[in-house]
């Protein structure tokens, strides 16, 4: 048996090693900025569950009203005298409702036939925000508060005439995407992924994926997401692929579109758009009922 063979630096390539090492470090300390958190609320009261349904945004399209489109809080709701439609039921991100992109796409949604209600997070009093990044345990309690509000929300949807209870979406974009790729509950025919890569970062303690084995899912995300993909310096996770496609690799249901440069929020892009009228035809044909 040949010995085995053992390469020795020279002192002088172990000290620039070392040099590098420490200079990647302090490289790495200077990209990563400083969180921040706001707020006292981590968990979500009985009363804040429903308020955030009932301040939920909502859109419902023409075909489900039988009159003129309806934008505006779900507790404001009209009597309707229309069909049953598809509903894409969403969770917003950090940023919330305010996001002009959100009602932009709920709009372009009821274009397409298909209602949608957007829970409000921040129903919550005193609700946590932040700045990342933050300690992974805290972004974990933040994605307990998450999950917590897609039960209710498909409770209400699933007593209302107009929503088609065969043919609800679960979405969500960044924060709100987490809760619904950990989704363990049924109610839902397929699920839309934004912003969110389902895998090891600084973002989760662990994944903890929850598809359901051959359901319809579609992740869509930047290749250069400011937050997930490798373009963030302080990603934390060296494996990192930055998109859905390990986690969803033994569903043949399944979709990963990585758009070229997008922002992190691309809900409106072109490619985004084309993409998800694409799923939603093929998720959403119509089915017997039961």
């Amino acid at each position: 048996m040949s010995p085995a063979r053992i390469s020795v630096l020279p002192m002088r390539c172990i000290a620039l090693l070392g040099l590098s090492l420490l200079m990647s470090a302090h490289t790495l300390a200077q990209t990563t900025p400083t969180g921040r958190i706001e707020g006292t609320a981590w968990q979500h009261t009985p009363a804040s569950l429903a308020a955030s349904v009932a301040r939920a945004a909502l859109v419902l399209p023409e075909r489900a009203t039988g009159g003129a489109r309806y934008t505006g809080a779900f507790s404001a709701r009209p009597a309707t005298q229309g069909q049953a439609v598809p509903v894409v039921l969403f969770l917003h991100g950090s940023s919330g409702l305010g996001l002009s992109a959100i009602a932009t796409w709920q709009q372009w949604l009821a274009d397409q036939g298909i209602a949608s209600l957007a829970p409000d997070s921040f129903a919550l009093p005193e609700r946590v925000t932040y700045q990342s990044p933050i300690s992974a345990q805290d972004y974990e309690r933040i994605h307990a508060l998450r999950g917590s509000e897609i039960a209710p929300a498909l409770a209400a949807l699933q007593a209302q005439t107009w929503a088609d209870a065969r043919r609800i979406v679960l979405a969500g974009t960044s924060e709100g995407a987490v809760a619904v790729a950990r989704y363990a509950g049924d109610g839902v025919a397929a699920r839309m992924v934004f912003s969110w890569s389902c895998e090891a970062n600084y973002f989760v303690q662990a994944p903890r994926n929850a598809f359901a084995p051959g359901q319809p899912v579609l992740n869509l995300i930047s290749s250069t997401d400011p937050y997930f993909s490798r373009s963030n310096p302080w990603l934390g996770a060296a494996e990192a692929q930055g998109h859905c496609a390990t986690a969803l690799k033994d569903n043949p249901r399944a979709s990963v579109l990585l758009i070229p440069n997008a922002p992190h929020t691309l809900l409106n892009w072109p490619a985004a758009q084309d993409a998800v009228a694409g799923f939603l035809r093929r998720a959403l044909a119509e089915r017997p009922a039961p």
